[in-house]
């Protein structure tokens, strides 16, 4: 599914999304997990329709990249509950809880090939980064994913202050690496957020789409299913 790219400038840091790009969310962050959130607050929701109240509500957060706003995310979370049934006052309360929570690291796996791939491209030279909407903390998700020691960036929107995907939190990653846009490589799952956002700066962007379905991507932009595509695309 990847494609070849054209010759450039040698690449010399890779940055990475987090969420669906290096970790998937668990059974907390599925139909059943929030349908149980949900209940908590009192509210009833249809557990068979959320995938479908997931794709409805991906429009709020494509609006995204200005100042980071955690209502940005509960707005988001509040219209999957609301597309799965959920009514009332309790809606807003849920979605809360499942924001913070999604902070937690085990509700989360890591894609299987990870580790393996991130550790080849660090014993390869190159400089590896991430680059997050979330409210994650770095030091807890490297120790609990044992990725110590593998990333010389890590930047959050949440301490950043702009969410992706604003041109700033590119260049905070580019200059803390030391490297031109041309150099650096970010790849992600989201077309607006990590693939528009890098592109715009000059950065080239490699889209991980796992599902293997249409993704909107640029022509221009390798299209992977598996960080193990990643290295001969770089």
């Amino acid at each position: 599914m990847s494609e070849s790219r054209t010759a450039g400038p040698r690449v010399k840091a890779v940055f990475f999304d987090v969420d669906f790009t290096l970790i998937h969310p668990g059974p907390a962050f599925q139909g059943h997990g929030y349908a149980e959130a949900c209940a908590r607050h009192g509210v009833t929701v249809d557990a068979s329709r959320f995938d479908a109240a997931v794709a409805a509500a991906s429009a709020t957060l494509h609006s995204a990249g200005g100042v980071y706003d955690p209502a940005v995310f509960i707005d988001f979370t509040s219209r999957i509950i609301e597309g799965m049934g959920g009514a009332g006052d309790g809606v807003v309360r849920a979605a809360t809880d499942l924001f913070e929570a999604w902070s937690v690291c085990h509700h989360f796996s890591l894609y299987e090939e990870v580790p393996e791939v991130l550790w080849d491209l660090r014993d390869a030279g190159y400089q590896l980064g991430l680059i997050t909407n979330s409210e994650r903390s770095f030091d807890v998700f490297e120790r609990h994913f044992e990725l110590d020691g593998l990333f010389d960036v890590a930047i959050s929107s949440f301490d950043h202050g702009f969410m992706k995907p604003h041109p700033s939190i590119f260049e905070e990653g580019l200059r803390r690496a030391g490297v031109a846009a041309a150099e650096a490589v970010m790849v992600g799952d989201s077309v607006p957020h990590d693939i528009a956002g890098a592109l715009r700066l000059g950065m080239r962007g490699i889209l991980v789409a796992r599902s293997g379905l249409s993704t909107g991507a640029p022509p221009e932009v390798p299209v992977i299913q598996s960080l193990r595509e990643l290295r001969p695309l770089l």
